[in-house]
């Protein structure tokens, strides 16, 4: 099976590894054999039309026509023609009888891109065609048949279209019968380098340039890179290095000057200075900063639940800056002869009803007057200690497995790697 896999990346011109990859092909190469209708779902860009040509080219049908149709591209008024053709008179304008995509394509196969744009009257009758191979033309009363592959393509979720009453769910289980997830670059990072490398030699052949060549944070800027557009806008992005640049090993800096948008990511933003960090480094601060507000809100919820369960009054901000300028005056000894004061210390604290042995109260030394001396220890704020222990952790908590570790921490294993040894962990 390998082997096969191989050469169907080599015929069709993919590029990749990942697992995800391979899983969508080997899908692919199992039903091409058979008549069952596919539904390929991926992000826009990622290459669904490349996986319905690998099941025509494989199938039975690969000697007979194959047409891909963007649905969501043809006007709702004419779809029906263009699908299931049309006789003369039918409509205003209709001069003549026309055969459509479906007649056309009889015993072969059909791509219907874009499914979910389909208007509602048009996905019953492609449903008729699905179940019984019948349809009829526009204009017309006789019942025409039609022996034909389905394969439809998607890059939004049918299920919510369908919960919005925009899409038939007869229809989607009709069409669903192999579903292939195709997966979008983020989702397959290590193949993006070989992509690019790809697309550099073929647009120095093209321009009769030298070929692009990127130094290490270079290369992980755009492994980082979230890539909305997939395949294609990496593509175009290589293009745009291939004409744009004079230098053909280009850094990090460069790579920013010539396309800005790069270092886009789903993450608070950033000065200037700081984007000229590395961004697996920045990722794991910003996963660091959010565990520690993550902590902080707990800790409230557990405050306010422990005043809540013993009945406790808690004074108000006026009442509180009253006592913390109280403190201040006291040379920091803690709150003593506080009775002059319109706020009550902590010890005097009245509840308002009897509290039974067996709850738990907070203050269980009414008599105390003074609180014990307290220092005050400093965190340690240095970034790069902060980065060690959150790597130590995910490397414990995976217990040295270093792929599930950079998962959790958002970074590549490269980038893992070489932190692993420059702290020596």
């Amino acid at each position: 099976m390998n082997s096969t896999l191989q050469g169907i990346k080599r015929r069709f011109g993919i590029i990749g590894n990942a697992d995800k990859l391979n899983r969508a092909l080997s899908t692919a190469m199992r039903v091409s054999a058979t008549d069952l209708s596919v539904l390929i779902s991926g992000e826009s860009g990622v290459g669904k039309e490349v996986f319905s040509k690998i099941i025509h080219q494989m199938s039975p049908r690969k000697h007979n026509e194959f047409i891909a149709i963007n649905t969501g591209a043809i006007p709702e008024g004419t779809i029906n023609s263009e699908l299931f053709g049309h006789e003369k008179g039918a409509f205003t304008g209709a001069t003549g009888e026309r055969k459509g995509y479906f007649e056309t394509a009889n015993k072969g196969t059909v791509f219907l891109d874009e499914i979910g744009e389909m208007p509602l009257d048009t996905q019953a009758f492609l449903l008729r065609i699905l179940e019984s191979g019948e349809y009829m033309k526009v204009g017309s009363s006789k019942v025409l048949k039609t022996d034909l592959r389905i394969i439809a393509a998607t890059n939004i979720n049918l299920e919510q279209q369908i919960k919005k009453g925009k899409f038939r769910e007869d229809l989607y289980y009709r069409l669903n019968t192999v579903p292939i997830h195709v997966p979008s670059l983020k989702e397959r990072r290590e193949d993006v380098y070989p992509l690019y490398r790809r697309f550099a030699i073929d647009f120095a052949e093209k321009y009769s340039t030298d070929i692009i060549e990127l130094d290490e944070q270079a290369r992980l800027l755009l492994e980082n890179y979230s890539w909305p557009g997939n395949i294609r806008e990496l593509k175009n992005i290589v293009e745009q290095l291939s004409i744009m640049s004079d230098d053909k090993d280009i850094s990090a800096e460069q790579l920013i000057d010539l396309i800005p948008h790069i270092t886009k990511r789903n993450l608070p933003s950033l000065s200037s200075k700081e984007s000229k960090d590395i961004p697996a480094e920045r990722e794991i601060l910003y996963k660091l900063l959010f565990d520690m507000k993550t902590d902080l809100n707990d800790l409230k919820s557990l405050i306010f639940q422990l005043i809540k369960s013993n009945d406790l009054r808690v004074p108000d901000m006026a009442q509180l800056s009253m006592l913390n300028h109280s403190a201040a005056n006291d040379g920091g000894r803690g709150y003593r002869d506080m009775s002059s004061s319109p706020v009550a210390s902590p010890a005097s604290i009245n509840l308002d009803r009897d509290v039974s042995a067996s709850r738990p109260i907070i203050l269980n030394q009414p008599d105390q007057a003074d609180y014990n001396n307290t220092e005050v220890v400093e965190d340690n704020l240095s970034l790069e200690d902060m980065e060690r222990e959150m790597i130590s952790k995910a490397l414990k908590k995976y217990r040295g497995r270093r792929k599930d570790a950079a998962i959790e921490l958002g970074i590549s294993e490269r980038t893992l790697y070489r932190k692993i040894k420059e702290y020596n962990l």
